[in-house]
C-alpha cells in the first residue's frame, strides 16, 4: 500500500462536511440506546449501508438532485418497506429526507458506526472502494491493518466507482491509497513534475 500523508486543508473540509452527519449520528444512536434497541438499529444501518452498497440503481436515487423532498422520502420508504426495515430506521430516514439530506444518508450511517466504534474504543478505518468487498477480501484488510498496528478496528466501507479499482483506507490522518484512480494522479502529478 502506498500511505499518503493527508494535508490540513482536505481534512478540515471532511471536519466540517461531518458535522452535520455527527449530529444526525448522535440523535439517532442515543435515541436508540434510550430505547433499548440500540443493537437492532446499528444491525439495520450495517443493513442499509450494504443495499446502498450493493445497489447502483439506489445510489443513483439519492444522488439525484431533481428529486424534491417527498419523492425523495417516498422512495426511501419504498425500499426501507420492501426490505423490512424497523419504524425507528423508518422514520430516522424519513426525517434526514424532509430535511433534503438524501445525498448523504450513507456518510450519516457510516457516521452511526464511526460513533458506535469510538464509544467502543475502536480505531475506525474509512475505506472506500470501487465495488463492495467481498468477505474474503474484509477479512484479508483486517489482517492487513492488524499486521500494521492498528488491532482493534471498526472498518466503515464505502463504494465509489469513480475510483476504478483498488482500495482508498483512511485512519486518522493516514491516508493508504491503491486506487487506480489515485495511481493515476499520481503518475500524472509526477509527469508535470518532470516536465
Amino acid at each position: 500500500m502506498t500511505v499518503v500523508e493527508t494535508a490540513e486543508a482536505p481534512q478540515v473540509s471532511r471536519e466540517v462536511s461531518g458535522g452535520m452527519a455527527q449530529r444526525y449520528a448522535l440523535a439517532l444512536y442515543d435515541y436508540a440506546d434510550e430505547k433499548s434497541v440500540l443493537p437492532e438499529v446499528l444491525d439495520q444501518v450495517r443493513a442499509l449501508r450494504k443495499l446502498i452498497a450493493e445497489s447502483a440503481p439506489l445510489r443513483e436515487f439519492l444522488a439525484d438532485q431533481s428529486l424534491d423532498s417527498r419523492q425523495a422520502g417516498q422512495g426511501l420508504e419504498a425500499v426501507l418497506n420492501a426490505q423490512g426495515f424497523s419504524e425507528t430506521l423508518k422514520r430516522f430516514v424519513a426525517v434526514i429526507a424532509r430535511n433534503r439530506r438524501v445525498a448523504r444518508v450513507d456518510e450519516i450511517l457510516g457516521a452511526v458506526l464511526a460513533l458506535d466504534a469510538k464509544r467502543r474504543g475502536e480505531t475506525i478505518a474509512e475505506v472506500r472502494s470501487a465495488q463492495p468487498l467481498t468477505a474474503g477480501q474484509r477479512s484479508a484488510l483486517q489482517t492487513r491493518l492488524a499486521e500494521a498496528g492498528y488491532a482493534r478496528v471498526s472498518m466503515i466501507e464505502r463504494v465509489e466507482p469513480e475510483l476504478i479499482g483498488g482500495l482508498v483506507v483512511q485512519i486518522g490522518a493516514k491516508l493508504f491509497d491503491t486506487s487506480i484512480r489515485g495511481r493515476l494522479t499520481r503518475i500524472q502529478n509526477a509527469m508535470k513534475g518532470a516536465a
